[in-house]
C-alpha cells in the first residue's frame, strides 16, 4: 500500500523550502518542487487486473491496474510503461480495468482494489477514458469504494456492468452489480443482496450479452479482525441484461460461502467454472456444462481463496484451466480442472491477475505482488518486466552518507535499500538497489553511529540487525528472557495503574502489530524502543530488552466484538486473515529533548505518555477531542523544537471513517487542538516536523502529501 509515497516524503523532509521571489495568485509556493523516482523497481508491487486493447496492425495496448500505484500502460509488449492515471485527482488504488471490445480506445477502470487485505486502500468511483488513457472522467459510483470487475457489452461500449464490492471496513448501500446503458451518465443497481454483501466477479456471454453471471461476496474487515463469508455469498445469473437474476444453487456447496471467482468459456458459453470458498469440504472448483442449471465439483483446490481467487479458461481449449492462489505460483490443468500442476511465474509467489491472448493462448500476462511477467510458451518460461516503479512501502529511513542512502520495507517484498544519487548520467538503475530482508518488510532504522547497521523488521515484530554492506544479520526482537522493569507502572488505567508481569510470568503472549514500531532515541543512540502491547527499551542496541510499561492498550478480547452484527465465530471463513493480533502499539516517540519523555499510540486508539522513563504512565486518550473511540493511532510525534509539544494523527479508515485527524498539544498532552483544517477528506498516515523550522510540517495521507509553513494552521498540497 502506498502510504503517501514515503520515499519522496523522506527526501522532502530534509529540504529547505525557499519562498518564491514574488507571490503568485492562487498558486502554491511549492510549485517549483518536483518529485523524482528513486526506485527501486526490482520489487514492483501488487497487481490487481490486466486488460489489453487489440487493433489490427498495431502493437497491443496493455493496461495494468495496481493496488496502490494507479494505472499503467504499455504499447510495446511491456518494454516500457507509462502511468496514465497519475494526473487525475483520484485514489490510486485500482481494482479493475476493462477495454471496450468494439472501441479499443475506450477504457474503464474501477478504483479501490477488491482484495480484502489489511493493507488494502480504497477507491472513489469508476472512471472512463475514450482516448486510450490520455484523459479521464469520473463516471460516478463514488461510494462503492472497491470494484472487483468491469465488463462491457462486446457490441456497445456504452453498456457497462460493474461488480462493486462496497466498503471493506463497514456496511454501505452502494454495492452489488451496477449497469449503465448510456456510457456512465446514469446507473441502475441491478443486483443487490444487503449492506454487507457486494459483488466481486462478473462474466458476460459474448454471443448473447444479455446473459451474465455474478459472484456476490459477504465480507468485512475491522481494525481487529476479518470475517470473510456468510449467506450473502452466492452465484447469480441474468438472461435479460440484469433486469432479473436467479440464484444458482444446484450442485454448489450449501451454507455460508466466501469469495467466488468465475470464468466463462467464450467458444461455448454453457461452460462456466467457479472457484468457491466454502466451509470444508465444500471449498474447491466447480463447473457447469448447462449454463448454470447444475454444477459439479471438479477439484478441492482452492488455496487462500479470499486473497487470490481468480480462475481462467484457455480461449481455444476448454480443457485448459488456470487458477491463481498459490504462495509459490499458479496452477494449470489440462484435464478440465480435475488435476493441476503448479508453475512459478518468475514474478512472485502470489499472483492476482491473468490475461490470456484469445488468438494465441500460449501468450499470457500474469500480475501479482511482484509486478508483471509475460510468457509466450504457455508458462514454461517467463519474462519478468523490471520496469514498473510501484513498490508499496510501509516505512522508510535515511542515513547521513554522501550521497545518503534510503532503506524501507515493502508489502510482501522484504526490505530494500537504494542510494539517493549515483555517479552515472543515466541515474539510479535497477542494479543500484539491494535487498536486506525478506517477508513483508516494514522498518529499516539506521544506527545513528554506524550507518552500515540497520535494525529492520518483517511482519509481527520479527526484528534483526543487518549490516547492509556485508548482509550479516542477528535477531533482535524482545522475547521471553527479557527483564521486567523495576517498579514499572502504567497501562490503560492511567498513572499509577499496575504494570503487569513479563511474558512467561503470567502476562500472556506478546501482541505484535503487523507493522511493529521500532525507534531509536535521539538523546542516546544506544537506546532503542520496540512495542508489543508493552513498551520495551534496550540500552545496548537490542542485545537485551527491558519491559518499561504495563499494557498500553485496552486489552480487548476481539472474540467478544461484533462484525456484520455478530461476533466472528471460530469456524468463520478466512477468520481474522492477516490480522494476527489486536491491542498492540503502532507508534512510539521518545522525545529528542528529554530522555525520560516517551509517547506511544496503539491500534485501539490509546495515546499514552511517560515523563519518568517508564516508571509511571498517563493515558492521554480521554483528553483528545473529536476523535471516535478506538481509532487507530497512526503517528505520535514528540517535537524536537519544544519540550511540551506533541503531535498525534489517527487513521480512521480501519473503522470505515475517512475524516482526517491531526492534533497538537503544547502541554505534554493535557490539552489538544486540531490542525486538520484544510486537509482533504482522507485518513492520515504520518506527520513529521522540519528538522530546523518548527513551523514546517509535512503530513502524508492516502491521497498524497500536504505541507504547512505555519504549524498546521493552513496546508498546501505537495503535488
Amino acid at each position: 500500500m502506498i502510504r503517501a509515497r514515503p520515499f519522496a516524503v523522506a527526501l522532502l523532509v530534509g529540504a529547505t523550502f525557499a519562498a518564491p521571489a514574488a507571490p503568485v495568485a492562487a498558486q502554491s509556493p511549492f510549485t517549483f518542487l518536483s518529485w523524482r523516482s528513486i526506485g527501486p523497481v526490482n520489487t514492483s508491487g501488487r497487481i490487481d487486473d490486466i486488460a489489453v486493447a487489440r487493433v489490427r496492425g498495431q502493437a497491443d495496448a496493455i493496461y495494468v491496474a495496481t493496488a496502490s500505484g494507479g494505472l499503467w500502460k504499455s504499447a510495446n509488449n511491456g518494454t516500457s510503461w507509462a502511468p496514465v492515471f497519475d494526473g487525475v485527482d483520484a485514489m490510486m488504488s485500482i481494482g479493475a480495468v476493462a477495454v471496450a471490445p468494439s472501441a479499443p480506445n475506450t477504457v474503464w477502470l474501477g478504483t479501490g482494489e477488491a482484495n480484502t487485505r489489511q493493507s488494502s486502500s480504497w477507491g472513489d468511483g469508476v472512471y472512463r477514458s475514450t482516448d486510450g488513457g490520455k484523459t479521464w472522467a469520473n463516471m460516478g459510483l463514488k461510494d462503492t469504494r472497491s470494484v472487483g470487475r468491469i465488463v462491457i457489452d462486446p457490441r456497445d461500449p456504452n453498456t457497462v456492468y460493474v461488480a462493486a464490492g462496497g466498503h471493506l471496513w463497514g456496511p454501505n448501500a452502494e454495492r452489488g452489480v451496477f449497469k449503465t446503458a448510456d456510457g456512465g451518465r446514469t446507473w441502475r443497481k441491478v443486483l443487490f443482496v444487503d449492506e454487507n454483501t457486494g459483488a466481486n466477479d462478473l462474466v458476460i456471454d459474448p454471443v448473447n450479452p444479455q446473459v451474465l453471471y455474478a459472484a456476490t461476496y459477504q465480507r468485512q474487515r475491522r481494525t481487529w479482525g476479518f470475517n470473510g463469508g456468510g449467506p450473502g455469498s452466492n452465484i447469480y445469473k441474468t438472461t435479460d441484461g440484469g433486469a432479473t437474476w436467479t440464484k444458482l444453487t444446484n450442485g454448489l456447496p450449501a451454507g455460508d460461502k466466501g469469495r467466488i471467482a468465475l470464468a466463462l468459456y467464450a467458444a461455448d458459453p454453457r461452460v462456466v467454472y467457479a472457484s468457491v470458498e466454502a466451509v470444508p469440504p465444500g471449498s474447491g472448483i466447480y463447473r457447469t456444462l448447462d449454463a448454470g442449471a447444475t454444477w459439479t465439483k471438479t477439484s478441492p483446490l482452492n488455496t487462500r481463496p479470499n486473497y487470490f481467487s481468480q480462475i481462467r479458461i484457455d480461449p481455444q481449449d476448454v480443457r485448459n484451466v488456470y487458477t491463481l492462489g498459490s504462495n509459490r505460483g499458479f496452477y494449470i490443468s489440462a484435464d478440465s480442472a480435475a488435476t493441476f500442476i503448479e508453475l512459478f511465474s518468475n514474478v512472485h509467489g502470489e499472483d492476482h491477475a491473468l490475461w490470456i491472448d484469445p488468438d494465441a493462448p500460449n501468450h499470457m500476462i500474469i500480475g501479482g505482488d511482484g509486478g508483471i511477467s509475460i510468457t509466450w510458451d504457455s508458462g514454461r518460461s517467463w519474462d519478468f518486466r523490471r520496469n514498473m516503479p510501484i513498490g508499496q512501502f510501509y516505512e522508510v529511513d535515511v542515513d547521513n552518507s554522501v550521497p545518503f542512502r534510503i532503506c524501507g520495507g515493502l508489502q510482501d517484498n522484504g526490505v530494500w535499500c537504494v542510494p539517493s544519487a549515483v555517479r552515472n548520467r543515466n541515474g539510479i538503475a535497477d542494479r543500484d538497489g539491494w535487498n536486506i530482508g525478506g517477508g513483508d518488510g516494514f522498518h529499516a532504522v539506521f544506527d545513528p553511529t554506524n550507518s552500515a547497521m540497520v535494525l529492520q523488521s518483517s511482519q509481527n515484530g520479527n526484528a534483526a540487525w543487518v549490516n547492509i554492506e556485508t548482509l550479516e544479520r542477528q535477531g533482535a526482537r524482545p522475547g521471553t528472557g527479557d527483564r521486567p522493569a523495576a517498579g514499572g507502572r502504567g497501562g490503560r488505567g492511567g498513572a499509577g495503574a499496575p504494570a503487569g508481569e513479563a511474558e512467561g510470568e503470567g502476562g500472556g503472549p506478546l501482541r505484535w502489530n503487523w507493522d511493529t514500531p521500532i525507534v531509536v532515541s535521539r538523546t542516546n543512540p544506544k537506546v532503542w524502543y520496540m512495542g508489543a502491547q508493552f513498551l520495551f527499551r534496550s540500552r545496548d542496541k537490542g542485545s537485551s530488552w527491558t519491559k518499561i510499561s504495563g499494557d498500553l492498550t485496552l486489552d480487548i478480547d476481539r472474540d467478544t466484538l461484533k462484525m456484520m452484527g455478530a461476533v466472528v465465530p471460530p469456524g468463520a471463513l478466512s477468520r481474522h486473515d492477516g490480522q494476527s493480533n489486536y491491542g498492540s502499539l503502532t507508534t512510539i516517540s521518545p522525545s529528542p529533548l528529554d530522555s525520560n519523555l516517551v509517547y506511544t499510540g496503539s491500534d485501539d486508539g490509546q495515546v499514552q505518555v511517560t515523563r519518568d522513563g517508564g516508571r509511571t504512565w498517563t493515558n492521554l486518550t480521554p483528553k483528545i477531542p473529536g476523535v471516535p473511540a478506538q481509532t487507530y493511532v497512526s503517528t505520535v510525534l514528540a517535537s524536537r523544537h519544544k519540550a511540551g509539544r506533541v503531535y498525534v494523527t489517527f487513521d480512521g479508515h480501519y473503522t470505515d471513517d475517512y475524516a482526517p485527524y491531526a492534533l497538537v498539544s503544547d502541554d505534554f498532552g493535557a490539552t489538544w487542538r486540531s490542525i486538520a483544517g484544510g486537509l482533504p477528506e482522507t485518513s492520515v498516515n504520518r506527520i513529521v516536523e522540519h528538522p530546523k523550522d518548527p513551523r514546517v510540517l509535512v503530513l502524508a495521507h492516502e491521497r498524497g502529501a500536504h505541507v504547512s509553513n505555519d504549524g498546521g494552521a493552513t496546508w498546501l498540497a505537495l503535488t
